[in-house]
């Protein structure tokens, strides 16, 4: 059976939860969403708050899933990021990281911190 793409996206964003917890990091919410955009993944590495974005790119005839994360996703990902902040009682140190995968088998994700420059 085929998956469609919002499947295939969710079980790209469930992997790579798999994944980060294995690195260490605990999930603190999926799929957060607010007026400015959309964050995929945020979750914890020690005291730091880090942002995921995933990406899946099954078909190498368009970009890369690491080039498919251009300047305005980025744009939305920090102001969307930035009102999630807002609701905290205090500004933990936070970064952006991508989880990537470029087949739809889910194994061996690129992980690359600090993905977006702030």
């Amino acid at each position: 059976m085929k998956l469609n793409q919002n499947n295939q996206g969710l079980a790209a964003e469930q992997a790579a939860v798999r994944f980060l917890q294995q690195q260490g990091l605990t999930l603190v919410t999926q799929n957060y969403s607010c007026r400015y955009g959309e964050i995929d993944l945020i979750m914890h590495e020690k005291n730091t708050l880090v942002f995921v974005e995933v990406r899946l790119r099954s078909n190498r005839a368009f970009t890369s899933a690491a080039d498919s994360i251009h300047y305005h996703k980025q744009q939305k990902l920090l102001r969307a990021a930035q009102y999630y902040l807002q609701s905290l009682d205090r500004q933990p140190p936070c970064r952006f990281d991508a989880i990537l995968f470029d087949n739809s088998s889910y194994q061996s994700p690129e992980w690359i911190r600090n993905a977006i420059d702030t």
